[in-house]
């Protein structure tokens, strides 16, 4: 069992501040552990890095109509979390792939937090329409996912959604440019020297994106 992540802040005199947000409800998954260590490398390089695990802040993923105004009143959680996705110059996000999707929790933390008027916004486009523009400071963003469906299957059944999603969809309207994205798969028949082994693929590609400051 991996031990259960809380919120972890690295050093505060570096150059980058990372956000890791895991959406995993079970503190032994290998999510924890893929955060775990990547908060361990990134703290290792000199970075800033703050995680929030969804689950264990009982993270609410419903959008009331209250939030929908770009210039609502939030919850003191909320505000929080849009204030430091705002400011991070790295996210990192790390869930389970569940029906080809990330858990209700990790969909809803976009619904909230990435919200109009901050993570994104729309403008004339100069043809009578409007395009949009992404407000993000983070000039990168990893995603890492589990899944028991091996990665060729995927994307020849189901067109590898959680890709879409997050380079196209999320990052790109977002305004993050460098989009890295590693698929563990099939996790439920993995041996303990494989995980080990993506565990270091997780080291090497947060320190390749984030090197030492």
């Amino acid at each position: 069992m991996w031990p259960r992540l809380a919120g972890y802040h690295g050093p505060l005199d570096n150059d980058m501040t990372i956000l890791i947000i895991l959406g995993h409800p079970s503190p032994g998954s290998f999510n924890h552990a893929i955060a775990r260590t990547a908060s361990e490398a990134l703290a290792a390089n000199g970075h800033r890095v703050i995680l929030r695990d969804l689950y264990a802040e009982g993270f609410d993923p419903v959008l009331p109509a209250s939030e929908l105004a770009k210039d609502a009143v939030l919850p003191a959680g909320v505000a929080r979390h849009v204030e430091e996705v705002c400011a991070a110059d790295g996210l990192v996000i790390v869930h389970p792939n569940w029906w080809s999707q990330p858990p209700a929790i990790v969909r809803g933390w976009t619904d909230r937090v990435l919200r109009a008027g901050r993570a994104y916004r729309f403008v004339p486009d100069g043809q009578g329409g409007a395009r949009s523009e992404g407000l993000l400071r983070a000039r990168v963003g990893i995603v890492f996912n589990t899944a028991n469906t091996p990665q060729e299957k995927e994307v020849e059944l189901y067109g590898d959604p959680l890709e879409l999603l997050w380079r196209r969809v999320v990052f790109g309207l977002c305004g993050v440019p460098t989009v890295c994205r590693r698929n563990f798969s099939p996790v439920i028949v993995s041996t303990p020297a494989q995980r080990e082994a993506w565990l270091h693929e997780v080291r090497d590609l947060v320190s390749a994106q984030f090197p030492r400051s």
